[in-house]
């Protein structure tokens, strides 16, 4: 009852843009050279990470290995070369460690076991792209996320302008949305990331804002003046949401009411600066793995010690 309360309470509030010069800094501290390629080796466009249940960090990156493996100390375990991606975009491991892959110009969400071995995919025939209402075709999609009973929902994308549910088994449940400014409507729908209850959280980049849903695409709030969301990831210990703002070059953390707890980040070139934070996840110490498009890379941020 005191959540649907805080949430109406929002909804009621005046909206109007945060002063991050007066929010506080997070407490992460980056881990200089965490990424430790073999010798000749580099990330290409570095689009999306994910960490599995074992605290590896999986990274989906536009060079010449599109699926990388690395530990939670940054040391380098294995690579998949022969991935049927055109585009690469979003990654998430699910509960039992499958990979998930999201190609935004191949149209496709695929599913791998942890060994790089095709166990579903969600394409049109051809790739061809669909539109706003196909069940199974997509039209740039963007990224997956996971309910606890395995349902999964995707953010579709840059030309349509939803959010798809579907079974563990890849059934078509539902999807809501479409091109707009309005309560449930979306422009550029870039990420997607439920919390323990089920919400769904859809960073809507384009409009600025995200928005929050029950599971079957109810609306419930929007937090606005925020920035422009492009990754978005719920940390289940903090109970809290974490975006990566590619516009602005930062990180924000959040409380469930949409609040905003403290950021990090500016643009550059150097270590612990960013240029286009594509993506963000979570290991379960708390700390941060953001990748970046234009830096070729993944940065780790360490969690303060509890």
């Amino acid at each position: 009852m005191t959540f649907r309360v805080s949430f109406a309470l929002a909804l009621a509030l005046p909206l109007c843009a945060v002063d991050f010069a007066k929010v506080p800094k997070l407490p992460h501290k980056l881990v200089p050279g965490w990424a430790q390629l073999p010798a000749g080796w580099n990330f290409g466009e570095a689009s999306g990470v994910a960490v599995d249940r074992s605290d590896n960090v999986w990274v989906f990156n536009r060079g010449a290995h599109p699926v990388v493996r690395l530990d939670r100390d940054g040391k380098f375990i294995s690579a998949w070369t022969d991935v049927p991606v055109v585009t690469t975009h979003g990654i998430r491991t699910d509960a039992d460690n499958n990979v998930w892959l999201v190609d935004v110009k191949g149209h496709a969400l695929m599913k791998f076991s942890p060994f790089g071995r095709l166990q579903m995919v969600i394409t049109n025939a051809g790739r061809r792209p669909g539109d706003n209402d196909s069940q199974y075709a997509f039209n740039e999609p963007t990224a997956v996320a996971f309910a606890n009973n395995g349902d999964f929902y995707v953010s579709d994308g840059y030309v349509n302008s939803r959010v798809i549910q579907y079974t563990a088994g890849g059934k078509y449940i539902r999807h809501w949305g479409r091109k707009g400014t309005g309560d449930g409507e979306f422009n550029l729908v870039h990420d997607v990331t439920l919390d323990k209850q089920g919400r769904v959280y859809v960073a809507d980049r384009t409009n600025g804002r995200i928005q929050v849903f029950d599971p079957t695409g109810k609306f419930l709030a929007k937090w606005e003046g925020i920035g422009h969301p492009w990754g978005v990831i719920y940390a289940g210990k903090e109970n809290a949401i974490y975006m990566c703002d590619g516009d602005n070059n930062r990180v924000v953390k959040f409380n469930l009411e949409g609040q905003v707890l403290g950021a990090m980040g500016e643009f550059g070139k150097a270590p612990g600066t960013f240029d286009f934070a594509h993506h963000i996840a979570i290991d379960s110490e708390g700390s941060l793995y953001v990748v970046e498009i234009k830096n070729w890379r993944v940065q780790k941020f360490a969690a303060p010690p509890r």
